[in-house]
């Protein structure tokens, strides 16, 4: 077999071991790694947290949704209670995406590309307008006295 053949295979399997390498993505603890375009099933995106997967050229591509946690403050004031009282709540949440299958497919299809203060903004209209809707269902004294049931009710909502 002549060289010059030896060396055009040698080259052909280089770039191509070379391509596959580009394209194979690994995916942090701390990310999501979120595939879109062809992905084979009926989810517009693929999926992956703490493993590895590889992205088709031209078919697919990829980004990656982080999982750190975002404290937010809301301090909201004037809520109607139960009994028609104006109270101020002042709280803080913290709020992350889920390593559940279905709460990643949810956050890839309405987060991925935005940036941390979109999501913290939309995360804060989000928590304003559930306090209102479960302080509205509670009176005064519970608000007061049943910390349990008003962080329960939340967490439900």
């Amino acid at each position: 077999m002549p060289l010059y053949l030896i060396l055009i295979i040698v080259f052909v399997l280089f770039v191509t071991f070379a391509a596959i390498l580009r394209r194979y993505r690994r995916c942090p603890s701390d990310k999501i790694l979120v595939i879109y375009g062809k992905t084979g099933n009926k989810n517009s995106a693929k999926c992956i947290h703490g493993g590895a997967a590889f992205i088709w050229p031209v078919f697919q591509s990829y980004a990656y949704l982080d999982l750190t946690p975002i404290s937010i403050e809301c301090n909201l004031t004037n809520a109607l209670s139960k009994q028609n009282i104006r109270v101020d709540v002042p709280c803080r949440f913290t709020v992350g995406i889920s390593t559940e299958p279905e709460s990643m497919t949810n956050a890839a299809e309405r987060l991925l590309g935005l940036t941390i203060d979109d999501i913290r903004n939309i995360a804060t209209d989000i928590l304003f307008g559930q306090l209102r809707l479960v302080i509205a269902t509670m009176s005064i004294e519970e608000l007061n006295s049943d910390r349990d049931k008003f962080l329960e009710a939340i967490t439900a909502n």
